[in-house]
């Protein structure tokens, strides 16, 4: 079965490689990677080392998540989780105190939905990392994000006086 991966892993480089327009020897070159080695992936030969696959991954500007998926080194579903958590720590949009909480609250509702997490349980900052969630909670600290309020007519403002407490922007 390792083979089949491999070679879909090769194949899935080739078609990335020849749709960035990228020669054989040039993508070697930008990924740092022998000429005859990467020929080899892409053959279904070899089964490259997740630091190569990074490599491949940066030089074709590709995610790195889905090569190690394709090469059987990561799970589907933990692909899907490192794509969420790379989401959340690249969005601009918010403070790093609001990216902690987000991923915190991410890590919680995983846990208690029965998924294991990629900081995984025995991690002691994923520990502290949910005190600290419960001691927010618990003292009631501001943790908005400053949303733009629902102004459709099924928003909390729609008459039903759900908003009428909320300060008018």
């Amino acid at each position: 079965m390792a083979s089949l991966n491999v070679g879909n892993l090769g194949e899935y480089l080739r078609e990335q490689r020849r749709s960035a327009q990228l020669s054989l020897r040039q993508l070697a070159d930008a990924a740092g990677v022998s000429n005859p080695y990467l020929s080899q992936i892409e053959r279904g030969l070899r089964k490259p080392s997740a630091e190569v696959l990074q490599q491949v991954a940066k030089a074709l500007r590709i995610s790195a998540e889905t090569l190690y998926v394709r090469a059987g080194i990561l799970d589907e579903r933990d692909r899907d989780e490192l794509e969420t958590r790379a989401v959340i720590i690249a969005d601009p949009s918010i403070t790093e105190r609001q990216k902690a909480v987000l991923l915190q609250i991410y890590e919680s509702f995983r846990k208690e939905n029965g998924f294991e997490t990629a900081a995984g349980s025995d991690d002691p900052d994923a520990a502290d990392a949910v005190e600290d969630v419960d001691a927010v909670i618990a003292a009631g600290e501001d943790i908005r994000m400053d949303i733009a309020p629902d102004t459709t007519a099924e928003g909390p403002s729609a008459g039903d006086g759900g908003g009428a407490d909320r300060p008018s922007h």
